[in-house]
C-alpha cells in the first residue's frame, strides 16, 4: 500500500513542477511589463515637464545642424507610441489574469518590451548628459504635481488589487504569493505615507498668496511676433508686459542693434542676401548691410511656436515686413509705451567690448528715456556704467553675497532658486526675476513662492492667469490625504474578499 500510494503522489508532484515554473515565468514577465510601463510613464511625465524649455533645445539643434524643426513634436509622438504600446499590453495582461489565464507573452512582445526599456533608458541618459538642469525642473514640478501624483498613484495601485487577488488565489507557489504580497503592501504603505515628504508653496491659505509676479517679455512676445523686433515689443506691451528683455550687439560702424545669436542665419535671410558672409559673427556687418535683411519671414516659414498658425492676416503681413531694429529705435518705442528695457550686451568676449559698452551708453543717454527704465544686465565694465549713468538699474546674474546691501535685483534661471530662497529674498527686499517661464504650472509654483517677476515667451498665456492653477489650505490637503488612503485600503480589502 505504501509504495503504491507514494507513486501517484510523486507523479502529481512532477506534474505540478512545470505548472509552478510556468507561473513563476509568467509572473517574471508580468513584473517586467509592469516596470516598463512605469518607466515609460515616468518618461512621459519628464517629456511634459521639459516642454517649458524645449524652444532652447530647438535653437541648440539649429546652431549645430542648421536645421529647424519643432523637436517637441517628435518627442511627444515617440513617447505616446511607447506609452500606448506598454499600456495596451499591460491592460491585456491584467485581463488575462482576472480570467485566470496564463500570460504566455509572445517572443515579439518580449523583444519590443526590452527595446522600449532600452530606448527610455537611453533618453534618460541623454537628458542627464546634455540637459542636466532639467532634473532640477523635474524636482520643481513635483511641487505643482506632487499632491495629484500621490492620489493617482494610490488609485492606480488600488485598481491592481483585483488582478493581484486573482493571482494570489490561483497560484500554487506559496513563496511567490508571499513575495508578491510583501512587495505590494510595501508599495502601498510607502504611497500612503508619501504626503509626509510632499511640500508645495501652493499649500497655503488664500490670504497668504503673494502678489502676481510681473511679466518680462523674453525678446518681446516671441510667440506672437518675430523675436527682438519692434513688432515683438508692441505685442509685449499688449500683453501688459512691464519689461522688454532683449539682446544688443554693435555693428562694425558703431550702431547698437537687437540680435540674440552670434550668427544671423536663424532669424534673418542673410544666407540669401550675403551667402558668402552668412557664417560671420553678427557684429561683422555694418548697419547698412543689416538694414537690408529680412528679420520676419523666417518666423512665418519655420513657425518656431504653434501660435504662429493662428496669427491674423494683418499680423502676418506686419511680421513679414520686420527688419532688424537699432537700439535707438527700440528706446524710442519703449519711451512712448512706458515699458522698461532689460538687455544683455553681446558678445562678452569681444576684443572691443569696452567700446561696445560706451557706444551703447551713449545711445541710451541721447535717447532721453528715463534711466530708471533701463535695466542693465552685462557684468563687464559695470562700475564705468554706474559712473556715467547713475540712474540705470543694475541687474545681477548671481545670488546675493553675504552682507550685501538691500534693494538688490537678481536675474537667474528658475532652476537655480528654491522656494525657500525666494521667500527669504522677498523678506530681505531683494527683487528676484527668474527665466524662462512658459508653462502655467511653473508660473503657479513661482507665484506661490513669492517671486517678483518672470521672463517668459508666453506672455499672452500668463497674462490671463488670475490666480495659480491650484491653491489648497493645509487642512484641506490633510483631509484629502486621509480620505484617499482610507478609501483605498477599504477597496483593497474588499477586492481580496470578493475575489476569494
Amino acid at each position: 500500500m505504501g509504495p503504491g500510494r507514494a507513486q501517484p503522489r510523486a507523479h502529481l508532484a512532477r506534474l505540478r513542477e512545470p505548472d509552478i515554473r510556468g507561473e513563476q515565468y509568467d509572473c517574471s514577465w508580468f513584473f517586467f511589463l509592469f516596470c516598463v510601463f512605469l518607466f515609460t510613464l515616468v518618461w512621459l511625465y519628464f517629456a511634459i515637464i521639459i516642454l517649458n524649455d524645449f524652444h532652447n533645445f530647438n535653437e541648440f539643434i539649429f546652431r549645430q545642424r542648421k536645421l529647424w524643426l519643432d523637436w517637441s513634436l517628435v518627442l511627444l509622438i515617440a513617447t505616446a507610441v511607447l506609452i500606448s504600446y506598454s499600456s495596451v499590453l499591460l491592460v491585456l495582461a491584467l485581463f488575462l489574469q482576472l480570467c485566470g489565464q496564463p500570460l504566455k507573452l509572445h517572443w515579439v512582445h518580449k523583444v519590443l518590451l526590452i527595446l522600449t526599456a532600452l530606448v527610455v533608458a537611453a533618453a534618460f541618459t541623454g537628458l542627464g548628459i546634455k540637459w542636466a538642469e532639467e532634473w532640477k525642473s523635474a524636482r520643481i514640478s513635483l511641487q505643482a504635481t506632487g499632491p495629484f501624483l500621490h492620489i493617482g498613484a494610490v488609485g492606480g495601485m488600488t485598481l491592481l488589487a483585483w488582478p493581484l487577488a486573482s493571482f494570489i488565489y490561483h497560484t500554487r507557489s506559496t513563496g511567490l504569493k508571499v513575495f508578491v504580497l510583501l512587495v505590494f503592501w510595501a508599495a502601498m504603505i510607502a504611497l500612503y505615507l508619501a504626503p509626509l515628504g510632499i511640500t508645495s508653496p501652493c499649500i497655503m491659505e488664500q490670504n497668504q498668496l503673494p502678489p502676481k509676479p510681473a511679466l518680462i517679455g523674453h525678446r518681446g512676445a516671441p510667440m506672437l511676433a518675430p523675436e527682438n523686433t519692434l513688432m515683438s515689443l508692441h505685442k509685449a506691451v499688449e500683453c501688459d508686459v512691464q519689461v522688454f528683455e532683449t539682446d544688443v550687439m554693435v555693428s562694425t560702424d558703431g550702431v547698437p542693434f537687437l540680435m540674440h545669436d552670434e550668427e544671423l542665419t536663424r532669424t534673418t535671410n542673410v544666407q540669401a542676401v550675403f551667402p558668402e558672409r552668412a557664417a560671420l559673427n553678427s557684429t561683422a556687418f555694418n548697419w547698412t548691410d543689416l538694414q537690408q535683411l529680412d528679420a520676419g519671414s523666417w518666423f512665418l516659414e519655420r513657425r518656431p511656436f504653434p501660435t504662429v498658425q493662428s496669427l491674423s492676416p494683418s499680423d502676418r503681413k506686419e511680421a513679414a515686413e520686420q527688419r532688424i531694429p537699432s537700439l535707438k529705435q527700440v528706446l524710442e518705442a519703449a519711451k512712448q509705451s512706458n515699458i522698461s528695457i532689460m538687455f544683455d550686451l553681446r558678445p562678452e568676449n569681444h576684443s572691443d567690448y569696452q567700446n561696445f559698452v560706451n557706444v551703447t551708453l551713449e545711445v541710451i543717454l541721447q535717447s532721453g528715456i528715463p534711466l530708471q527704465q533701463i535695466l542693465w544686465l552685462p557684468d563687464g565694465f559695470r562700475e564705468d556704467v554706474k559712473q556715467q549713468a547713475p540712474g540705470v538699474q543694475h541687474i545681477y546674474g548671481r545670488k546675493r553675497l553675504e552682507n550685501e546691501e538691500p534693494g538688490l535685483h537678481v536675474n537667474l534661471p528658475y532652476q537655480d532658486m528654491s522656494s525657500e530662497e525666494i521667500r527669504q529674498y522677498r523678506q530681505d527686499n531683494v527683487s528676484v526675476n527668474l527665466y524662462v517661464v512658459n508653462q502655467p504650472w511653473l508660473f503657479s509654483v513661482l507665484w506661490c513662492s513669492g517671486v517678483s517677476s518672470v521672463t517668459t515667451n508666453a506672455c499672452q498665456v500668463l497674462k490671463e492667469m488670475k490666480r495659480p492653477i491650484w491653491l489648497l489650505p493645509s487642512s484641506t490637503y490633510f483631509m484629502i490625504w486621509i480620505v484617499v488612503d482610507c478609501v483605498s485600503f477599504l477597496i483593497i480589502i474588499w477586492a481580496f474578499v470578493l475575489m476569494k
